[in-house]
């Protein structure tokens, strides 16, 4: 009997085909992508707007007049129009400032709100008008409202001054200087003091900068007011920060200090080294020897 090729034993069944997986793409919000772009380049729009450097600002015609619709202008609806309002904080800042003063606690927070908005050239004006109310108010800025106006706008420029968009953080940078330059430091310094520890090391960074530039304008006496020993420990922290930028400002804070202290002494070194002894660790003590050249 003749066998059945071993082949043919059972009949073959056809491959299924196999189904292809379904890969879902996520469509990102364009609302979104408007906000989290920090790197977006300026649009159309943004460059119709003109950046009026402060030495180039006129004075207001008829200002008892034109500061009634200010803050109409600065709540409007329009950007374009909050921009040139907020040119015109800038012309009362700088030749008005008696006019403006009852405002400025309204005025300030507009600048925080624009200065949150993705869009860069009201984030700028907003900035400029900043450094130019610095420079009009100096200290009387700090007096002039009770609220916490004031802290949530330096926020607001340490964080500028921190992100990726050059234009917007080199005007951020410049308003912090300002805001230096126009103020007596004790004051500013304990506004200054809670953002070295901050989240943002890049914020700790710009708080660093500011900090070391306040102290740079003290006495010992200041210092001292202050509190010697917080700074001292202040700057040993930042020593060990993640950005030079930091550490270079805590270098230059602790040699602020060491020729403050050190300025009567006749033993300069015995002196600094007792007191780092004194109120430092061994390994912060030993860091702030190593600043100094001469120890």
């Amino acid at each position: 009997m003749a066998l059945r090729p071993i082949d043919n034993a059972l009949p073959t069944t056809p491959e299924r085909p196999k189904k292809q997986a379904k890969v879902v793409v996520p469509i990102q919000k364009q609302s979104d992508s408007i906000v989290n772009d920090e790197n977006k380049a300026p649009t159309a729009a943004d460059a119709t707007v003109e950046y009026i450097l402060s030495e180039n600002l006129k004075a207001v015609p008829n200002p008892e007049s034109k500061i009634q619709s200010l803050i109409e202008g600065l709540e409007s609806k329009d950007w374009i129009k909050v921009c040139e309002s907020l040119n015109d904080v800038r012309r009362f800042a700088l030749y008005h400032s008696t006019l403006l003063l009852p405002l400025l606690e309204k005025v300030v927070l507009v600048l925080v709100k624009a200065m949150k908005n993705p869009r860069s050239a009201l984030c700028k004006t907003s900035i400029m008008a900043s450094s130019d109310i610095f420079h009009a108010y100096g200290d009387k800025f700090l007096d002039s409202f009770p609220s916490d106006a004031f802290e949530q706008l330096l926020l607001q420029l340490l964080l500028k001054a921190s992100q990726d968009k050059r234009f917007v953080c080199e005007e951020a940078d410049k308003a912090l200087n300002t805001m230096v330059g126009s103020m007596t430091p004790l004051p500013l310094l304990s506004k200054l003091r809670v953002y070295v520890s901050h989240a943002n090391f890049r914020v700790r960074a710009k708080a660093a900068i500011s900090i070391s530039n306040c102290v740079s304008k003290m006495g010992l006496e200041g210092m001292k007011e202050f509190g010697l020993v917080e700074l001292v420990q202040m700057s040993a922290d930042l020593l060990k920060d993640r950005l030079p930028e930091a550490r270079e400002a805590a270098r230059s804070v602790v040699i602020s200090i060491y020729e403050a202290f050190t300025e009567s002494e006749e033993q300069k070194q015995e002196a600094w080294q007792s007191f780092c002894q004194s109120n430092l660790s061994p390994i912060h003590a030993q860091s702030m020897f190593k600043i100094i050249p001469s120890l």
